[in-house]
């Protein structure tokens, strides 16, 4: 696995994301996954899905979106600083209970209760990534993390244009 951020406790540790432009002012609200649910979340409660690098940030929008529309649609990549390494609490592989959670797939209803457990207990949780198990996802109810984190930096993303060439 990526070894994690900062030694979590004697550096700083980023979370980065990949968000529709139009996103830009609500990067950290959560609505999605409130209204929706995602993988360590249940609908109806607010989770922020982020990494601990930019490449794994835009290979997880990647998978659901497509190069395509990364190429074509504007989006913005922000930055964040949590205060607190030690507000993070690392689930490992070991730590999950059913390893087919870290597989690509639909969530189950015990893998959401897994994940919405750790956002009532811990202001951020580190989970490895289904995109790369050697990369690390940051997650965090925003209003559970109020004041652990800041944003550092928000910037128009470019997609290398090699990712999405013309037809042959």
């Amino acid at each position: 696995m990526t070894p994690l951020p900062g030694s979590l406790g004697t550096g700083a540790v980023f979370g980065w994301r990949l968000d529709h432009e139009r996103f830009r002012s609500t990067w950290d609200s959560g609505e999605g996954a409130f209204k929706l649910g995602a993988r360590w979340n249940s609908k109806g409660v607010r989770a922020v899905y982020a990494s601990v690098d930019p490449s794994t940030a835009i290979l997880e929008v990647a998978v659901h979106k497509g190069f395509r529309t990364l190429d074509t649609v504007p989006h913005i990549l922000t930055s964040f600083e949590v205060s607190d390494p030690a507000s993070i609490q690392v689930a490992t592989i070991e730590d999950v209970p059913n390893p087919a959670w870290l597989r690509p797939g639909i969530p189950s209803a015990g893998q959401q209760q897994f994940g919405d457990s750790l956002l009532a207990s811990h202001p951020f949780v580190l989970l490895p990534s289904t995109v790369s198990l050697h990369s690390w996802n940051l997650i965090f109810d925003p209003g559970a993390a109020t004041g652990l984190y800041e944003m550092r930096l928000q910037e128009h993303f470019a997609l290398d244009t090699r990712l999405h060439p013309p037809a042959a």
